[in-house]
């Protein structure tokens, strides 16, 4: 099981570290994508890192802002975000997927409940 948390209320430019922890499995054999969805919007890929840790991948939305990482000896990913804008808004998820690199959802087979985070301007 995987559970997303980290997020809340924070203001425009300020920034969020976001945690995904598995418990009950450990994915430390798998990568680990973050998605978010904003109200009315389809779910989007935001960033990807490898089984390792060594090899991250990002979309467009988080380069330079966000930052993906990830604690084997804690079973966690994290997701760093700085410079936070209102079109940030969404829930966030995190999943697991056997492949590298991919930012399709229908490659990740194990999802997160999801963790709001609100930018407010």
């Amino acid at each position: 099981q995987l559970q997303a948390y980290g997020g809340g209320l924070v203001q425009a430019g300020g920034s969020l570290r976001l945690s995904c922890a598995a418990s009950g499995r450990t994915f430390s054999r798998y990568a680990v994508g973050w998605f978010r969805q904003a109200p009315g919007k389809e779910r989007e890929f935001v960033a990807q890192i490898d089984w390792s840790g060594a090899s991250t991948y990002y979309a467009d939305i988080g380069k330079g802002r966000f930052t993906i990482s990830r604690d084997s000896a804690k079973n966690t990913v994290y997701l760093q975000m700085n410079s936070l804008k209102p079109e940030d808004t969404a829930v966030y998820y995190c999943a697991t997927t056997q492949t590298w690199i991919t930012s399709s959802t229908q490659a990740y087979n194990y999802w997160g409940q999801g963790t709001l985070v609100t930018v407010s301007s």
